[in-house]
C-alpha cells in the first residue's frame, strides 16, 4: 500500500514539474505555432520529460526490453490522456477571456484533467518491465 501512495505522490510531482515544461515550451513556441500548434509540441516535451522521471524515479528499478519500445508505448498510452488533456485546454480557451490571456490556465486545467488516466496507464507500463 505504501508503495503505490509513494508512486503516486512521485507521479504527481513529475506531473507538476512537467507543468512548468509544458508551459515553458507553450510560451516560447506560441509565437511560431499559436495557442494550438504550440500546445501540441509542449504536451510532447512535457510527455518526454514525465517518461524520463518517471522511468528513473518514480517506477524505477532494473528493466527488461527496449528502452525505444517503451518510451513509444509510454507516449502512445499518453496520447489518450493528452486528448483529454488537449481537450479540457482547449475547451477553457475557448470558455474562458482569462485563458486567452494567460493559458497556462488553460494548461493547467488540461493536466489536471488527463491526470489519473495517465497515472494508471504510466504505472502499467514502467512496471511491465521490472524484474521481482
Amino acid at each position: 500500500m505504501l508503495q503505490r501512495f509513494r508512486s503516486l505522490i512521485l507521479f504527481c510531482v513529475s506531473g507538476g514539474l512537467a507543468l512548468f515544461v509544458d508551459i515553458g515550451v507553450l510560451y516560447v513556441s506560441r509565437p511560431w505555432l499559436g495557442n494550438y500548434g504550440g500546445r501540441a509540441l509542449s504536451f510532447l516535451a512535457a510527455a518526454t520529460f514525465t517518461w524520463l522521471f518517471n522511468r528513473h524515479i518514480t517506477f524505477k528499478g532494473p528493466k527488461e526490453g527496449s528502452v525505444l519500445k517503451e518510451y513509444l508505448t509510454y507516449l502512445s498510452s499518453m496520447l489518450v490522456g493528452g486528448a483529454i488533456n488537449y481537450g479540457a485546454y482547449v475547451g477553457s480557451l475557448q470558455a474562458f477571456d482569462a485563458v486567452r490571456a494567460q493559458p497556462a490556465w488553460g494548461v493547467a486545467i488540461g493536466s489536471l484533467a488527463g491526470l489519473v488516466f495517465n497515472y494508471l496507464s504510466a504505472k502499467r507500463i514502467m512496471m511491465k518491465g521490472t524484474k521481482a
